[in-house]
Formats: C-alpha cells, structure tokens, sequence
C-alpha cells in the first residue's frame, strides 16, 4: 500500500479551501461495532468530527486531530479513505459554502474527559444503523450504515 503523504497547501484561505476530513469513529464491544457521533456547535445536530486540512499534516492526521479536539478521541486513523459526502457549512448567518468530507476510520482506544471542545458539544455512541439515522447527509449515512471495520484489513 502507498503511504500518504503530508499535504503542502497554498497560501490559500479556508474561504477558498472547501474540502475537509472527516473522522468514522468506531469501536468493537462484544463483537458489536459502535460509531461515535458528536454535536455540531451551532445547530446540535449529529456529526462526525471533520476540519479543514492543515499544512503538513496527511489527511488521515487531521481527522485524527479533529477527533480529538471534538471529541476526545484517543486512538489511530487509518490512510484509507472510506468515502466522502457533500453539505453545506455555515460561515455566518445567511453565508454558506459547499464541502466535501473524505472520511477516515479511527479505532478509538478510549475517550478523554477533558479535550478542547467538551463545552461545546455533546457526544454518543450509536450502533451504525442508529448513527445513520441520526446524521443529515445521505452519503455520510450510507458509509455509516455500511461500516464494517472488519473489511479494513
């Protein structure tokens, strides 16, 4: 397998930048498969973690950073891209720009109580059949549905 390999971006501005990585948290309990959701901040509806891309960071880095920092996630990203989805994001009031989410796999080893955005948001594990009932985009719901961490290897 080829290793991906750190973006080098542009002095580009995020307004210009409209792709961002997403993270498909998952773990195994008792042979269950479980997928974390989080809440967006501005409206509470059920996501996944995902960010702009950063410089010198691989795609599968951010989704792991955003995990983190929206979640508390601790644990591994793979480079295999899983899919991606399209949604609007909400700059401001009125301001909308289309995005697209490749998302990432992230085997979560466990959760942190304290991490940057615990005020913000709220966070829950679904079966994937539940998760893709609760998310807005069809494509993320189809991935998460379809969500078989057994198939990664």
């Amino acid at each position: 397998m080829i290793k991906q390999l750190p973006l080098k971006l542009r002095a580009a501005s995020k307004d210009d930048v409209r792709s961002q990585f997403a993270a498909l948290c998952y773990r195994v309990k008792a042979d269950r498969i479980e997928v974390l959701l989080v809440t967006s901040r501005g409206t509470g509806r059920w996501i996944v973690p995902k960010g702009w891309p950063e410089d010198g960071m691989t795609p599968a880095d951010c989704a792991a950073k955003e995990a983190w920092e929206e979640a508390g996630v601790i644990g591994k990203a793979q480079d295999r891209c899983l899919g991606l989805f399209s949604y609007s994001k909400v700059i401001s009031p009125g301001v909308t720009y289309p995005c697209v989410a490749m998302v990432y796999p992230v085997k979560v080893k466990s959760l942190a109580k304290e991490f940057p955005e615990r005020k913000e948001r709220k966070r829950k594990w679904f079966s994937p059949k539940k998760a893709a009932q609760r998310v807005a985009e069809p494509e993320l719901a189809r991935m998460l549905r379809d969500f078989d961490p057994r198939l990664l290897r």
